[in-house]
């Protein structure tokens, strides 16, 4: 539930995509799914883990609003808060996170009961639920293997916000479920070396690094536009 004025503020600026998809920032998100798109001619990428080096990067926008402007496609897409440490997709998207993930992965709930059904055409979501004392073994369970077999049959794109990657092995779990990974970098904050670490830890994995979202990032002065968002691919 949204609590304050200044709540539903950061909520709008944070799913851009929906409430402006006019601005120059949804541009730049659009980029993102076209870059996507074309960076696997031989094979579809049909499920994609959003991560960073470290906390407070910008993972979480940048997974929600990817999954809007694949929706905003007419594809059938589902977005999966899958960081049991700190989710944070049930504030996004103003709902409850009573039932969810770590419901699905014990079998305390069907996919029907935990899928929830945005304001955003054609995009579902799946919060995180209850946060479980031992997350990395439920994600590297075989029920989530399964969950994910089910969830790509009636999918066409499915996007999973996970932890930082150098923080706990969740997102390397997770990142063996996807089709592909997007490294979220946050300009002028993230250390060099954290994000080849990162980069190592992923392309260690089974899942292929699509490539990295360079956050925040500001233009020269010399330059006329400035761009929130920077997509290298």
């Amino acid at each position: 539930m949204i609590n304050t004025k200044r709540e539903h503020k950061l909520i709008l600026r944070k799913l851009v995509s929906h409430t402006n998809p006019r601005s120059q920032f949804s541009e730049q998100y659009r980029t993102l799914r076209t870059n996507i798109n074309f960076s696997s001619p031989d094979k579809a990428i049909n499920s994609i883990l959003v991560t960073s080096a470290s906390q407070s990067e910008g993972k979480s926008t940048t997974a929600a609003n990817l999954a809007i402007v694949f929706a905003q496609e007419d594809k059938k897409v589902l977005l999966i808060d899958a960081d049991m440490r700190k989710p944070t997709m049930h504030y996004t998207f103003s709902t409850n996170n009573m039932m969810g993930l770590s419901h699905l992965l014990i079998r305390k709930c069907t996919i029907e009961e935990a899928i929830k059904h945005t304001k955003v055409k054609s995009l579902d979501l799946i919060t995180c639920g209850p946060i479980p004392p031992n997350p990395a073994e439920l994600l590297g369970s075989n029920s989530m293997n399964r969950l994910m077999t089910q969830l790509k049959e009636i999918y066409d794109i499915i996007i999973i916000d996970a932890p930082p990657i150098l923080a706990v092995a969740d997102s390397i779990i997770l990142a063996n479920e996807c089709d592909g990974t997007i490294l979220v970098i946050n300009s002028g904050e993230t250390e060099k070396s954290k994000a080849l670490k990162a980069k190592e830890a992923i392309t260690s994995s089974k899942s292929k690094l699509i490539g990295a979202v360079v956050n925040n990032y500001k233009m020269p002065k010399d330059k006329k536009h400035y761009h929130y968002y920077n997509v290298e691919l």
